[in-house]
């Protein structure tokens, strides 16, 4: 009987033991997953900006390319008129 009171002393003193262990770790998941939002936060943070970066870029292409096709067909209706020009006169010689 003597053996197995001892044997529970030491049981309970090995778990007495460990909750101060068990509490530092508890502690450390909480630290680590606390970071590990604030990194997920930077990251999406991150990501949006390069979003916003990209959508501005493609808004600007657009706008080159409008741009572009304005010049274009200003340039082609201008060569229209010289040709149509052109041929008018050679009608009437």
């Amino acid at each position: 009987m003597l053996a197995l009171r001892d044997m529970n002393e030491t049981q309970l003193a090995i778990a007495l033991s460990s909750v101060p262990t068990m509490i530092t770790v508890l502690i450390g998941i909480l630290i680590n997953n606390s970071r590990l939002s604030d990194l997920r936060a930077s990251i999406d943070q991150r990501f949006n900006a390069v979003d916003r970066r990209f959508d501005n870029l493609q808004a600007e292409m657009n706008r080159r390319f409008d741009d572009s096709r304005d010049i274009w067909r200003s340039e082609l209706h201008r060569v229209e008129e010289v040709l149509d020009a052109r041929l008018k006169h050679m009608e009437e010689h």
